[in-house]
């Protein structure tokens, strides 16, 4: 069973973190990142925390599942969802403990082409020198 959309925004809004936290489409199921860090998944209306130090500590009697097929087990926060604050410390311990994530070359490639059209912008924008007439046929 996919993640319905309602449960999506339910966590979004229940989190409370705003622009941090962003959330993606994967498979008929969703993945959310704190500050570009994956930190959960919403699995069939189920939320899926990251397995890290921070959520042993915090959630350490959290029931454990895979949230799909032949993947490790992952905490299952479902009780933090009515209390946002518990939410939103669990998710952020998380993100706190996963590294940056890393830059891709596509995404770094894109950021060079971006560069390379500013500056031929900027050259083009620049007036050309004066060019004289040409010279008339006699």
């Amino acid at each position: 069973m996919a993640t319905d959309r309602i449960f999506v925004d339910f966590v979004m809004e229940q989190a409370g973190l705003g622009d941090r936290l962003t959330m993606r489409r994967m498979f008929g199921e969703y993945a959310f990142y704190v500050d570009e860090k994956v930190v959960a998944f919403g699995c069939d209306n189920s939320l899926f925390l990251k397995p890290t130090a921070a959520a042993a500590r915090l959630v350490p009697h959290a029931p454990m599942r895979p949230p799909y097929p032949e993947a490790k087990d992952y905490p299952v926060i479902d009780e933090l969802l009515d209390d946002g604050d518990a939410l939103r410390i669990v998710l952020l311990a998380t993100a706190d403990e996963l590294p940056a994530p890393k830059v891709k070359k596509a995404v770094a490639a894109k950021k060079v082409v971006a560069k390379k059209a500013v500056a031929a912008k900027k050259a083009a924008t620049k007036k050309p020198a004066a060019k004289k007439p040409p010279a008339k046929k006699r």
